[in-house]
């Protein structure tokens, strides 16, 4: 379904283009040895090149060159063998050396794109300009003191992929459906983390608003939005207040905005810098990154296998629906635990105790899979109990729960509170027989046409039996008397 916004004058279309910047991962940052890593008291992660002191020289880290091309090969894109780092001149209190190491002219991957799924089944294709790496700058605190900021450089140098798509967007839903995708991708290749409230994924959004077949109206910038769902907020709000602008007769200035969640509005924060304002110039202390197509060739062959790929293996191999399929591949760590559970046993049971019992006691238990007290190998023993008819499905249930409690074995849990399920034929009989006995107006309600009131027998016969009759059996049983 087209997304329109209805105005005054009629229907505009959304325009949307993101840059996502995704924080490398990495032990050191991209020009320094200093650590990387998340957190730490402030200023502790800093070498002398962070710090720009004079006469320090930076030293490209070969592993975030590495990270870049993996990402770039993730994402369908094309590899430049040569590319060249810049200065992005502009002054901040975080950015100790008055510009920031970025790629503009020559970044090292050019064109590619990303396939997203609606919830309407659909697809579409998203393309992606341009991948580049950059420096990343520090952190300015104004909460510290009500005279002076405070400026944190743990941060600053850290490598950071801008990954800029085309403006191919055309509603918040797409823009929420890339973003995850996105993320998906960066989290298998093990490039990024995606962890939008640590700051190492986020994104900044370019809207813009036009009837339907005008080129393109002017854009706004709405600077670092840290989570998915704010960018949908965002994209919804200003593209709302766009459309008054225009059919009030004004014109939208170019410019970059914040999103204010609490208030549900973006507010002017400058006017939008031209690639000029900055006098970009390259690196006079970097060479040309020159990399060889026999490196990017070994590396695309340690690829792992990605989301799509292994969404319609999943499909082929296991015979799963394609919506089952995609929601377990969203999370690598969700895919394998699945084809652990999955191997040598009934695919489509697998998938259905982890979507459905699993993944509901994990989100009431505020768990995940890596905390969860049950292994992909004792899901996997409880469903063999299910195959050989040791315990039913309603069984199973209680079963799962003590072991969530517990983390004790399936098997033990069934041994110590006897609930292995009841197959003996005369048991049974005697069970059914006795329910009979109990409701013979039930009975001649039954024989005299009623054939639904067969649920209620059966029910009756596996709440004698305390749940453990085996149900085909007690069906058996049920329609042989009947």
């Amino acid at each position: 379904m087209t997304y329109l916004i209805e105005g005054r004058d009629g229907p505009w279309e959304l325009v949307v283009g993101l840059e996502v910047h995704a924080q490398v991962i990495s032990q050191s940052k991209l020009f320094s040895g200093a650590s990387a890593s998340y957190g730490g008291e402030p200023n502790t992660h800093v070498s002398l090149v962070d710090a720009g002191f004079p006469g320090m020289l930076p030293v490209i880290n070969r592993e975030c060159v590495a990270q870049a091309v993996r990402t770039g090969l993730g994402l369908k894109a094309r590899v430049n063998l040569e590319s060249r780092f810049d200065r992005k001149n502009y002054f901040y209190a975080d950015l100790p050396t008055g510009y920031q190491i970025s790629q503009f002219t020559h970044p090292i991957i050019g064109e590619g794109a990303v396939e997203i799924e609606l919830a309407d089944g659909s697809t579409r294709m998203i393309g992606i300009t341009r991948l580049h790496l950059e420096q990343d700058a520090g952190k300015s605190m104004h909460d510290q003191d009500p005279a002076r900021s405070f400026i944190d450089l743990n941060r600053a140098g850290v490598a950071l992929m801008e990954i800029v798509s085309e403006p191919d967007i055309r509603s918040p839903e797409e823009a929420g459906a890339y973003l995850r995708k996105l993320r998906m991708i960066l989290r298998y290749l093990g490039t990024c983390d995606g962890n939008m409230e640590e700051g190492s994924m986020r994104a900044d959004v370019n809207v813009s608003v036009r009837k339907t077949g005008e080129p393109f109206r002017t854009r706004c910038e709405i600077k670092n939005v840290n989570s998915i769902r704010y960018v949908m907020q965002a994209i919804e709000v200003e593209a709302v207040r766009q459309v008054e602008i225009w059919e009030n007769g004004g014109s939208v200035d170019q410019e970059t905005r914040l999103f204010d969640p609490a208030r549900s509005e973006t507010r002017s924060l400058r006017s939008k810098e031209d690639a000029h304002d900055y006098r970009y110039f390259p690196d006079p202390d970097l060479l040309p990154l020159v990399i060889e197509e026999a490196w990017v060739q070994d590396l695309a062959g340690k690829l792992p296998e990605l989301p799509d790929a292994k969404r319609q293996r999943f499909q082929d191999e296991y015979g799963i629906p394609r919506y089952d399929a995609g929601v377990l591949v969203a999370e690598q760590a969700t895919a394998d635990f699945y084809e652990t559970v999955a191997r040598g046993r009934d695919p489509r049971l697998a998938a259905n105790w982890v979507i459905g019992d699993f993944f509901a006691a994990l989100n009431r238990t505020g768990r995940t899979i890596q905390d969860s007290p049950i292994s992909a190998d004792a899901l996997g023993g409880m469903l063999d109990l299910i195959t050989d008819g040791t315990i039913n499905g309603k069984i199973a249930k209680d079963v799962f729960e003590e072991m969530l409690e517990t983390g004790e074995a399936a098997a033990d849990i069934v041994e110590r509170k006897g609930l292995r399920q009841v197959t003996d034929t005369g048991a049974i009989d005697a069970a059914v027989q006795a329910v009979l006995d109990k409701n013979p107006d039930k009975l001649a309600e039954y024989r005299s046409g009623k054939d639904k009131l067969f649920g209620f027998f059966v029910g009756q016969v596996m709440k004698a039996m305390a749940g453990k009759g085996n149900p085909a059996l007690v069906n058996e049983a049920l329609k042989k008397v009947l």
